[in-house]
């Protein structure tokens, strides 16, 4: 196979709610093109997409897979994203990948929570978008309310393609076609509406229509992607996967109207990370400098490490060498291969615009910009959910700590919604995640591939310590023991600062009451407060040190001796200025029927939280919005799970630190202290 242009390039991503079929039109899509010799099921594991054992006996995606095929002289490159909302991160990461993010929705399920997310998230991309309505032969479905429901969530943009025909078992085109018969809305009134979408995305276009010129199909037909990528058009398709009905139709609509790589301008490189950064403009070229990034780092069981790539600029070999991010060392790309489900295919080149993976890439890390020219290059990712459900691990084994980490860290660079740390005030190695079904799966995994094991508890809270007041602080440290002795004496005075005003160290001396090659040692004195805290052994932070006086000893003053008095005033001053802990609040987002707002408003009011507005959605669903601290909600999976039947999900990204009420404060700080005491016996 080989694209020698990017127009002749598709590539989408299937994104949706878990069991909305996303899978099972991959698959039927596979068969359609002669890729796969028979359709693929998720049910009985016979899936190329969903290969691994923890997919077949899950019976659901739980990482994005590739696949490509030939349609109509086109190359499409498709990737199948999991649905499910703990794996959101897996979604979210492979839309740089895409041009066009086809969203799938359930005729029998409706518009699902992780769908709506996920088409906002390819929105704020800046993605052109689709939508697909599968499994239009279920029973019970109501199509008609279904359209209403999609252009009532997703705006007056969404326009039927096509429409169900013949009791659902087959689509009659509804774009290159003005008469027919449908079973939901009348196909011309479908036809006009969505001519007029297209046409305002071109001005040429439009003054001809409004002028009553009859607009050609080919130029009509030509303006889809542009009115795509400009938004004034979200195609809607109908299929039933598992019957093949409009897998082809939809095949058709992809290689004849959706956007190429060409169509859909790229964002651009920047010299540096930081917002000052020079702007590199990209173009999908064929004939500029090899730019491409690295968007998805999955793992082969017989390749190993496998960097997906999407070639952004330029056309790449194997002979094509390149540079990372803003290292100078130039390296050769080596082997560039197709990725086929859990096969891989070599290929000897690729163009701007199509997707590639690339073998034996240690260095190469998710979102790592690769440019055959000099100079540095770093491009973002779309933005992800920050992963707040956490788990303490330690190993089963004695002497696993070492390829504990090393496993954690490799599952780390695949997930951007997987982190592992190592935890110094705790020494707890933490995990965290999206749910407790991201994490379940993530140690499965580390089981399954390193064949490592681990005890699981719930982590300690990350609290923080500060200050409410102002204080002073004095310390006299002295010590003779013969010979030389160590002096040094320090007053200070601490403020508190604006939360989120981290931490200052002032110098206000007057004179030479201490030397200035002290003041380090002072400064030092007082991190080993603040990595430890002074009341509960938590960090402290929003505080502001001023040193305004000291003595000294010409013989015994030492950097010891002042970083002992640092750290012992400042213990002084922080005793007097009302020390108070801070706990982390997340912003939740939680999808439930209607029927349960009230347990769930009732619910959250007893874990101290804040109620910040409530949406009614269509199909009778309500999303709450609200505040709530991270110790009263850590594990709130499975209450919500209890409350809603399994009918609920939500979301949570942290907010901000405040500061704990004083009752629970004085329970945190008298476990602390009882621990401390545990330890030292």
């Amino acid at each position: 196979m080989s694209v020698s242009k990017p127009q002749d390039i598709r590539n989408i991503v299937l994104l949706g709610h878990g069991g909305a079929g996303k899978t099972t039109l991959a698959e039927a899509i596979l068969h359609a093109a002669k890729v796969s010799n028979r359709l693929g099921s998720v049910d009985d594991g016979t899936s190329l997409l969903d290969y691994t054992d923890i997919e077949k006996d899950r019976k659901h995606s739980v990482d994005p897979t590739m696949a490509y095929l030939e349609h109509k002289g086109k190359t499409i490159n498709l990737i199948d994203a999991p649905g499910y909302p703990d794996f959101i991160g897996g979604a979210i990461g492979t839309m740089t990948g895409a041009d066009t993010a086809v969203v799938v929705l359930s005729a029998t399920a409706g518009i699902e929570v992780n769908a709506r997310r996920l088409l906002k998230a390819a929105r704020q991309a800046g993605m052109p978008v689709a939508i697909v309505v599968n499994k239009i032969d279920g029973e019970n479905v109501d199509l008609e309310r279904l359209l209403g429901d999609v252009g009532e969530s997703f705006g007056t943009a969404c326009k039927p393609m096509n429409l169900p025909a013949e009791g659902c078992k087959a689509v009659v085109d509804c774009f290159a076609s003005d008469s027919g018969s449908a079973d939901v809305g009348d196909v011309a009134d479908a036809h006009t509406q969505l001519v007029e979408n297209i046409i305002e995305a071109d001005e040429e276009l439009m003054e001809a229509y409004l002028g009553g010129e009859e607009v050609p199909q080919e130029k009509l037909s030509a303006a889809v992607a542009k009115a795509m990528v400009e938004g004034t058009v979200i195609p809607v398709l109908f299929t039933a996967a598992k019957s093949g009905i409009g897998v082809g139709e939809f095949m058709d609509a992809v290689a004849d109207y959706f956007p190429s790589p060409a169509d859909v301008p790229l964002a651009p490189a920047k010299s540096s990370p930081g917002a000052d950064a020079e702007t590199i403009e990209l173009a999908a070229d064929p004939d500029k400098p090899f730019v491409g990034q690295a968007f998805k780092i999955a793992t082969d069981p017989f390749i190993g490490k496998l960097a997906w790539v999407r070639v952004l600029q330029g056309t790449v070999t194997g002979e094509t060498n390149y540079q990372l991010r803003d290292e100078r060392r130039a390296a050769k790309i080596g082997h560039l291969f197709k990725v086929q489900g859990k096969e891989t295919k070599e290929v000897d080149e690729a163009v701007a615009g199509d997707i590639i993976a690339l073998a034996k890439v240690e260095e190469i890390g998710r979102g790592d910009v690769l440019h055959a020219e000099a100079g540095a290059m770093f491009r973002g990712l779309p933005a992800c959910p920050t992963p707040m459900y956490s788990l303490a691990v330690a190993p089963k084994s004695r002497g696993d700590e070492q390829k504990i980490s090393g496993a954690l860290s490799k599952l780390d660079e695949e997930d951007p919604t997987f982190k592992a740390t190592r935890d110094a005030q705790t020494n707890e190695t933490v995990i965290s995640g999206i749910g407790d079904l991201h994490l379940r799966i993530m140690l499965t995994k580390m089981k399954e591939r390193f064949d490592l094991e681990v005890d699981t508890k719930p982590p300690k809270i990350p609290y923080l310590e500060t200050i409410t007041a102002l204080a002073d602080g004095h310390y006299r440290h002295k010590k003779q023991t013969g010979g030389a002795g160590q002096f040094g004496e320090v007053y200070l005075k601490v403020e508190p600062l604006e939360r989120g005003g981290g931490f200052e160290f002032v110098n206000k001396l007057f004179g030479e009451s201490i030397p200035r090659q002290y003041l380090p040692a002072i400064e030092k004195g007082v991190h080993d407060v603040l990595r430890v805290g002074a009341i509960a052994g938590y960090p402290m932070q929003d505080l502001r040190v001023i040193i305004t006086d000291g003595k000294h000893h010409p013989v015994d003053s030492k950097e010891v001796a002042f970083r002992t008095a640092g750290k012992y005033a400042f213990i002084d001053a922080v005793g007097k200025a009302k020390p108070a802990l801070l706990e982390p609040i997340v912003d939740m987002e939680i999808a439930i029927p209607a029927s349960y707002m009230g347990d769930i408003a009732s619910d959250l009011s007893g874990r101290r939280g804040r109620i910040q507005g409530q949406e009614m959605m269509p199909g009778n669903m309500c999303v709450i919005k609200a505040q709530a601290p991270l110790a009263e909600v850590m594990q709130y999976n499975s209450q919500l799970r209890s409350v809603t039947g399994g009918q609920g999900s939500y979301s949570m990204e942290l907010s901000h630190y405040e500061a704990v009420p004083a009752n629970v404060q004085q329970q945190i700080v008298a476990a602390a202290k009882a621990a401390k005491e545990e330890e030292q016996k």
